[in-house]
């Protein structure tokens, strides 16, 4: 595994163009990162909860992580990934387009999803929106830069999935009291699950 290139002030993690030249110097046809978990280790969560192998996926900022590769590989052929970097949307399309024909790379911002009401079935997001929240200010009470970014990604999010069906799959290190309220909506249900032992981290199933 690569060296993350960690930024030297962590709202840079909020800007594309700090995520352009990171996945420039990232450039090699293996280099990958996975934050958080690999599949490998939620894989049984994952499965629990998308049992239909035809599910239409929806990856929100999937990087250059394994997770939809190995999502693929087990039985997922249906995955559309997006990422707001062209650079690393152009890598990993070259990368996987001919090991894994029908996967799709798409450049677009979680934040204005280019695609219909009711499109997918299931939304992922691992630690894309705890990106979206590293803007300088009390995590206690986060900007509203913060606050906007992050409801206008549950809200993308909720409009593209199918009504009464869809489920919308978050990974974080994020605690209920920083991500509930912004996966608190009306005529949805919100479960969290934490995980782990010594290091917490939080699964949130949000189903409309």
């Amino acid at each position: 595994m690569p060296n993350p290139g960690l930024p030297t002030s962590n709202d840079l993690y909020g800007e594309k163009a700090y995520w352009d030249e990171r996945y420039t110097h990232e450039s090699a046809d293996d280099a990958s990162y996975d934050w958080l978990k690999s599949y490998k280790d939620v894989a049984p969560l994952l499965r629990a909860l998308i049992p239909a192998k035809d599910a239409r996926i929806l990856i929100l900022g999937c990087g250059n992580s394994r997770l939809s590769q190995d999502m693929y590989d087990d039985g997922y052929k249906n995955i559309v990934n997006t990422d707001y970097s062209s650079v690393v949307i152009e890598q990993m399309r070259r990368r996987h387009e001919e090991a894994r024909p029908g996967m799709q790379w798409l450049e677009m911002d979680v934040r204005d999803l280019k695609f219909e009401d009711g499109s997918f079935d299931i939304a992922i997001d691992k630690s894309t929106m705890d990106a979206l929240m590293t803007a300088k200010g009390d995590v206690w009470d986060p900007p509203q830069q913060v606050v906007d970014d992050c409801t206008a990604e549950v809200d993308e999010v909720i409009r593209t999935l199918k009504k009464d069906s869809g489920v919308f799959i978050y990974l974080t290190f994020g605690q209920p009291h920083f991500r509930r309220r912004f996966l608190t909506r009306p005529d949805t249900k919100l479960e969290i699950k934490e995980l782990g032992e010594a290091f917490h981290y939080y699964l949130y199933i949000l189903r409309t």
